[in-house]
């Protein structure tokens, strides 16, 4: 199987390939436009700053290229609120595959609540393949101040200050606000799960 992961100015890429080599997947880290396309999975990550990561994208016309994949996608985290409408995080324009979506950044005035949510936390509201095997209320980990609305593509929910939305689906695109690379056997689970769509 021949697995991309985009490569752009984002953190946690290595850790990524990390995890796919632990369930014995060799994939390649390319911002090729045409190895991306003629691949059979891509995977979008990233750590990082929105604005910055869609200044990258639009310079190597990777923008055009993810939103017209046509094999299965994941975004996680970063890679995940790219793929909807628009971030607050500096006003930024994102891909608009979850059209209609918007990235807010989580606010709140009491304790215990801290921005960003750093660790684990559980999702609910599970459906679809990507979760085949998954319990409700499994933990996985997370690191993010921004988050989806809860929107009708909506495939996981999480509850961190507010409900939002964990993860989302549409049509080839997917994707989670967790890190499954990060998130133990459920993560590893969830990769299994996306590389069989």
């Amino acid at each position: 199987m021949n697995v991309v992961i985009v490569k752009y100015n984002a953190g946690n890429i290595q850790s990524v390939l990390f995890a796919l080599e632990r369930i014995g997947v060799k994939a390649t880290v390319t911002d090729d436009k045409k190895l991306i396309q003629s691949a059979d999975k891509v995977i979008f990550p990233g750590v990082g700053e929105a604005s910055t990561a869609m200044k990258y994208l639009k310079e190597r016309e990777l923008d055009k290229v993810i939103v017209s994949l046509k094999q299965p996608v994941l975004g996680i985290c970063l890679g995940m609120q790219l793929l909807c409408d628009y971030s607050e995080e500096n006003n930024t324009k994102c891909l608009g595959v979850f059209e209609n979506v918007k990235v807010r950044r989580f606010t709140t005035t009491s304790t215990p609540f801290k921005i960003p949510q750093v660790g684990w936390n559980t999702i609910a509201s599970l459906k679809g393949k990507l979760f085949s095997s998954i319990e409700k209320n499994t933990y996985c980990y997370f690191v993010h101040s921004y988050y989806a609305e809860v929107n009708s593509f909506s495939i996981a929910a999480t509850h961190y200050i507010q409900p939002y939305c964990s993860a989302l689906q549409k049509d080839n695109f997917y994707g989670v606000q967790f890190h499954p690379e990060k998130s133990a056997k459920a993560g590893e689970q969830i990769l299994k799960n996306f590389l069989t769509i």
